[in-house]
C-alpha cells in the first residue's frame, strides 16, 4: 500500500489509536477494581466501552469502503434468533477481512478482545487444550448472548493452501475440496463438548464473493475499494449434534463438504438460490455518529495538547509533530504490506479467474 494512501487513512488511525488507548485504560482499571467484586458488572462496562471502539470498524466498512454484505438464512426462525441466543459460528476463512464481516453482524471485536473474553491460542493442542477448556467454561455465566467464532480451517484461503489441502485430502481418501480447506476439528470438538449444556446452537456460516467482485482485504478497505460479500447462515440445534468426539469431528467435516458443494453452485449461479434473503438495513447510523463524535473530541484534545506544549508555534514542535505523523504512516504501511497475500498466490488466483 502506497504511503500516500496510508496517509489518507491517518485521521481514522489517530482516532482509533487514541480511543483504543482510552478504552484499554478503562478496561484495565475495571479488570483490577470491578471484576473481583462483580464479574457481571465488569462485563457490562466492558461491553459498553468496547462497542464505542469497534463501532469505528463498522464505520470503516460501511461508510468509508462501502462494503456491501447480503445476508441469507435457511429460514425466518434463524434470523429471528440471531443475537438473542448463545451460538458457535463456523465460517469458512476466505481472507484477512472476513472476521470484519462477522463484526458487521455482531459489532464486537478488537485488540481489547482479551478483556472481552476472546480466547487466544498458540495453535498447539498440547498448550491450548486446558486453556481452551477453562476459557469456554468461563462463558457459562455470560450475561448477554454471545457468538463464539471458530475458523476451523485454521488459516485463510490461498491458492497454495488449497492445493495443499487437496493433496492432503486425496492422500487420506477424503472428499477433495475445491473452495474450502480441510477443517481441523479438535478445537470445534472441544467447544461442542464443553458448551453444549449452555449454548443452544451452531451457526454454519458460508462466506462467498460473487464473480467479478474482488475479495475484500484490509488493504482494499483502507483504499476505499468497495466489494460485495454474500453470507449464508444455517442454524443447527446443539441437540442435533452427535455425542462422541469422533462423531462430532465427522459432523464438522460433513458440513464443510456441504459448504464446498454450495460454494461450487454459487460460483455457477452467483447467488444462494432458494435461501431466505434478508433485506439490507443500510449503513449503521450509530457507527457514523460515534465516529464523528470521537473525531471531534480527538481534534479538540490534540489541539489543546499541542497548545500546552507549544508544538504548533515553534520549529522544533513542528518537527516533532511531522516526525510523529511520518512514523505513524510508516508503521501503517508496514502493517498493510504484512497483511497482503503472497504475490504468487495472487498471480495464481488471477490466472484461475481468467480460466473461469
Amino acid at each position: 500500500m502506497e504511503a500516500t494512501k496510508t496517509a489518507s487513512c491517518l485521521p481514522f488511525g489517530i482516532v482509533f489509536i487514541c480511543i483504543g488507548i482510552l478504552v484499554n485504560l478503562i478496561q484495565a482499571t475495571c479488570f483490577l477494581i470491578v471484576r473481583p467484586l462483580s464479574k457481571t458488572l465488569f462485563r457490562r462496562i466492558n461491553g459498553a466501552v468496547a462497542e464505542i471502539l469497534w463501532l469505528h470498524i463498522i464505520w470503516l466498512m460501511d461508510w468509508w469502503s462501502g462494503i456491501k454484505v447480503q445476508l441469507y438464512t435457511d429460514d425466518a426462525d434463524t434470523y429471528r434468533l440471531m443475537g438473542k441466543e448463545h451460538a458457535i459460528l463456523m465460517p469458512n476463512h476466505i481472507c484477512d477481512a472476513d472476521i470484519l464481516l462477522v463484526w458487521l453482524l455482531a459489532q464486537i471485536y478488537g485488540w481489547a478482545s482479551w478483556f472481552f473474553e476472546f480466547i487466544f491460542l498458540d495453535r498447539s493442542w498440547e498448550k491450548d487444550e486446558q486453556h481452551l477448556k477453562s476459557s469456554l467454561e468461563g462463558l457459562k455465566d455470560f450475561y448477554r448472548p454471545f457468538w463464539l467464532t471458530m475458523f476451523v480451517e485454521g488459516t485463510r484461503m490461498t491458492v497454495d493452501k488449497l492445493l495443499a489441502a487437496q493433496e492432503f485430502a486425496a492422500s487420506r481418501g477424503l472428499p477433495v475440496p475445491k473452495n474450502v480447506l480441510v477443517p481441523r476439528t479438535k478445537g470445534f470438538v472441544a467447544a461442542v463438548k464443553h458448551m453444549r449444556s449452555f449454548v443452544p446452537a451452531v451457526y454454519d456460516v458460508t462466506l462467498a464473493v460473487p464473480k467479478g467482485q474482488a475479495i475484500p482485504s484490509l488493504v482494499r478497505i483502507f483504499e476505499r475499494q468497495p466489494s460485495e460479500v454474500k453470507i449464508y447462515i444455517k442454524r443447527y440445534s446443539m441437540k442435533e449434534l452427535p455425542e462422541s468426539n469422533g462423531d462430532i469431528a465427522q459432523w464438522c467435516k460433513d458440513r464443510f463438504v456441504e459448504k464446498d458443494a454450495m460454494l461450487e453452485e454459487f460460483r455457477a449461479k452467483g447467488t444462494f438460490g432458494g435461501k431466505l434473503e434478508i433485506p439490507d438495513g443500510g449503513p449503521s447510523l450509530k457507527s457514523l455518529l460515534v465516529y464523528i463524535t470521537c473525531l471531534c473530541l480527538c481534534c479538540v484534545g490534540m489541539y489543546k495538547f499541542c497548545q500546552a506544549f507549544s508544538l504548533l508555534s515553534t520549529w522544533k514542535g513542528n518537527a516533532i509533530l511531522a516526525g510523529g505523523l511520518a512514523m505513524v504512516v510508516a508503521f501503517g504501511d508496514i502493517f498493510f504490506e504484512y497483511t497482503k497475500l503472497p504475490k504468487r498466490a495472487l498471480i495464481a488466483a488471477a490466472a484461475k479467474a481468467n480460466m473461469n
